[in-house]
């Protein structure tokens, strides 16, 4: 049977942009660059802080019960983040995490051509002595592997596929900064000041514009739960390669 809606009945509630999946189990969400996810040292309120700013961020209203932190992306990185909306499922995808059965792929925009176009980097990461601010490889730092792949070349710049194989703190940024090709507006690794370098001016002033490292967390899966969720690169990522590919 089919028909159409009468003029009184209510309009579907808009789903928000930021919204990738909600099966009522699981909340993939757009995070938006700029949005912190450390938590405070005030005891019992860390967590729910961040998954209030999170949520208004994407535009969604609190609800109760609250979703549940599943993994973090660092304060200037855009893309998925997964919450579970009940402790069953937490624990599952918590688990998923730490047994490393996820696969996570990242967007990196970095100066400099990487070489070879697709390789490896297998250092071990640990915090800066000197600044307690960054993480460096050191000898006797955790285990970390991250792999890259070259998606295209430009005049000063590189885009490039990056899937690590482990979660550390700026592991991606001090991998790719110890090759000698920092990110894209990552003041923190080297790659805030490149811009300086390049002379096209309109290109230049893009560079200069530029307010967070260009890392992008593009998908996520979880072959377990079955979840395989994209986020579309954010607004002045994609912005800067139309500008770089005109």
């Amino acid at each position: 049977m089919t028909g159409s809606a009468g003029a009184d009945a209510a309009p579907a509630p808009r789903v928000p942009d930021r919204v990738l999946f909600d099966d009522g189990s699981v909340l993939a969400l757009d995070k938006p660059a700029g949005v912190s996810m450390a938590t405070s040292s005030r005891p019992g309120k860390s967590e729910e802080e961040v998954v209030s700013r999170l949520l208004a961020s994407c535009g969604l209203p609190e609800t109760a019960p609250r979703p549940l932190l599943v993994h973090r992306l660092d304060e200037g990185t855009s893309g998925v983040v997964l919450l579970a909306r009940d402790a069953a499922t937490h624990r599952r995808l918590s688990e998923a995490f730490q047994k490393r059965a996820t696969e996570k792929t990242y967007r990196a925009l970095v100066w400099g051509h990487p070489v070879p176009v697709r390789g490896e980097t297998r250092a071990p990461l640990g915090r800066d002595r000197k600044d307690g601010r960054k993480m460096r490889v050191r000898e006797e730092g955790k285990p970390a592997v991250t792999r890259w792949t070259t998606l295209r070349r430009y005049a000063s710049v590189a885009d490039l596929e990056v899937a690590p194989e482990t979660g550390r703190t700026h592991q991606i940024r001090v991998h790719l900064a110890a090759r000698g090709h920092p990110l894209v507006g990552d003041d923190l690794y080297g790659g805030g000041t490149r811009w300086r370098g390049v002379r096209d001016p309109a290109l230049r002033a893009a560079f200069a514009a530029v307010a967070h490292p260009l890392l992008h967390a593009a998908r996520v899966v979880v072959p377990a739960l079955g979840i395989d969720v994209e986020a579309p690169l954010s607004g002045d990522y994609a912005a800067l390669l139309g500008l770089l590919a005109r």
